[in-house]
């Protein structure tokens, strides 16, 4: 095979298992610079041995193996030159673990990264950026992005969170099930700012990153295993039934398509099914929390055969029961467009004045995208068209930037 086919092929090894080699090696050298280091040491070992050797049946473990062995060796020599014992070797190795030290309870290090990163230690804010970036390799621009953030602010959050994890010895282990449940809520956030990144990604010339939303359901099928409480439930429930649309969300081209304008035999019924009833498993519990409601909603879209079959009146009923436990302005906004499909646009159009009014969506591209379309819907030309012109501005995912430019397109000339 031509050595750049090998180069492809490795590239396609990196995007699909280096965030779970790197939670190995995180693991194994019980350090996050460590390990980040080694995980580049593997791959440049790939890139010099496999074009003459061949791509290995297990390369997930070939690169664990490989990286690991190169720190070892690394912190072998540098121990040997700081000290001059020569005893430095097998000191080295005795503090590295070996590769088959796992806990056989979990048997995941993706899962149990994220609750070291996720660890109460850390500020909310920084656990998640820390995860996002450690566990799921999104950069710190795309990360910036999600969080409104400025890239330097964001930058000096994760290397702070590195340095306490590293100072303050904090283990890198799931919990003891006493102490799961006072860190299942950032655990929660992590996985689906996850599942929202891959489902619409903040930037790139693809509406969809699939290895991320799929990573975050396995992250919530597990966790749900662990720790069957309500939320969990909930969320799993939330990105099935966000999920289960994935095939008519894109047109051949990759075009956006809206919801109400999807192919809806497209849908995944399976997916649809599994969601619903962990729906109805959360709800049941009556100690429901945003994520359960949140897929409530999503399973009253999913319900409904056809777009104007959706019930609006319960889509608002549970956006009213949402605001009460979580009163953000982007639920606000979200309950503003479900007003405008059962009032009418002017009502819908009012509430998001509001909102914006407030100053606190000022940059927050769909606040402005729901305005646009809302005063299109009025025939309000002037305004619908410089509020697309401002989401457009705000919007860094191509697929979305071209469906605001078609609907710019589409408004009549005045």
């Amino acid at each position: 095979m031509a050595e750049a086919d090998f180069k492809r092929r490795i590239e396609a090894v990196y995007q699909s298992e280096s965030r779970a080699v790197l939670a190995t090696l995180i693991r194994l050298l019980g350090d996050f610079d460590r390990a980040e280091e080694a995980l580049h040491d593997a791959f440049r070992a790939a890139l010099e041995k496999w074009p003459e050797q061949g791509l290995p049946e297990n390369p997930r473990a070939w690169l664990v193996s490989a990286g690991r062995f190169r720190s070892i060796d690394q912190l072998r020599r540098t121990t040997r030159f700081d000290s001059f014992d020569p005893q430095a070797h097998d000191v080295a190795a005795e503090n590295t673990p070996a590769a088959d030290d796992d806990d056989p309870s979990v048997g995941d290090d993706r899962l149990r990264l994220i609750f070291t990163c996720c660890h109460p230690a850390l500020a909310a804010d920084a656990q998640i950026a820390l995860t996002l970036r450690e566990v799921c390799g999104l950069t710190t621009e795309q990360i910036a992005q999600a969080f409104l953030t400025p890239v330097p602010t964001l930058a000096q959050r994760i290397v702070r969170a590195k340095g306490k994890i590293r100072d303050a010895r904090i283990p890198y282990e799931v919990p003891a099930p006493t102490e799961l449940a006072e860190r299942l809520e950032s655990v929660l956030r992590v996985i689906y700012l996850v599942f929202n990144e891959g489902y619409t990604a903040s930037s790139g010339a693809e509406l969809m990153r699939l290895d991320l939303a799929s990573e975050a359901i396995r992250l919530g099928r597990l966790l749900v295993e662990m720790l069957p409480q309500t939320e969990a439930i909930g969320l799993l429930a939330l990105m099935l039934l966000h999920d289960s649309r994935r095939a008519a969300r894109t047109s051949a081209a990759g075009e956006l398509i809206l919801l109400e304008e999807q192919d809806r035999s497209l849908w995944d019924r399976k997916q649809i099914e599994q969601g619903s009833a962990l729906v109805e498993r959360a709800l049941s519990s009556r100690r429901f929390g945003p994520y359960s409601l949140q897929a409530a909603i999503a399973a009253v879209h999913c319900g409904a055969a056809r777009a104007a079959d959706t019930d609006w009146n319960e889509i608002v009923y549970l956006y009213d029961l949402l605001l009460r436990i979580e009163p953000t302005p982007v639920v606000e906004l979200n309950r503003a467009v479900a007003v405008a499909m059962r009032d009418g646009p002017e009502a819908g159009l009012i509430l998001v004045d509001e909102l914006l009014a407030r100053g606190d969506l000022a940059g927050y591209r769909l606040a402005y995208a729901a305005r646009a379309d809302l005063c299109r819907r009025l025939g309000r030309t002037a305004e619908a068209r410089e509020s697309y012109t401002r989401a457009h501005a705000l919007t860094q995912s191509e697929p979305e930037r071209q469906f605001l430019q078609r609907r710019l397109a589409e408004l009549p000339r005045t």
